[in-house]
């Protein structure tokens, strides 16, 4: 059984992540590994580059982002008094061009609508 990387990030996850996308191709082919996900945080920066440049090294590319989910409603610009913090952290992949459709949605709601501190989304 193959492994895959389905939570890697790039130099796009400012502050966290000095992963350059070449670099990362460059070692996925030296290890034979045939698909990998890029997962940045709170962003889809990287994902026209990543998935170019994987493309035209027959690497399958995955596409998704590391979301900050808020507690609560992202609308709110406080952090609430009965949580452990302002967000936690969740993986989102794409599965299809539907699904990188709805991150690219998600990932604007969080830039547009929820940031306090971070590009947070809630469940709503």
């Amino acid at each position: 059984m193959a492994f895959v990387h389905l939570h890697t990030h790039s130099e796009y996850s400012l502050l966290d992540g000095a992963n350059r996308i070449p670099d990362l191709l460059d070692r996925v082919q030296a290890l034979g590994m045939d698909s990998l996900a890029i997962t940045d945080h709170g962003n889809l920066h990287g994902a026209w580059q990543f998935y170019t440049e994987a493309k035209a090294r027959n690497v399958r590319p995955i596409l998704g982002f590391e979301a900050y989910l808020a507690f609560g409603s992202r609308l709110k610009r406080e952090r609430p008094t009965d949580a452990p913090a302002v967000y936690s952290h969740l993986v989102l992949l794409a599965r299809n061009r539907r699904g990188y459709h709805n991150l690219v949605k998600l990932s604007s709601i969080g830039f547009l609508e929820g940031y306090y501190r971070r590009p947070r989304i809630d469940r709503e």
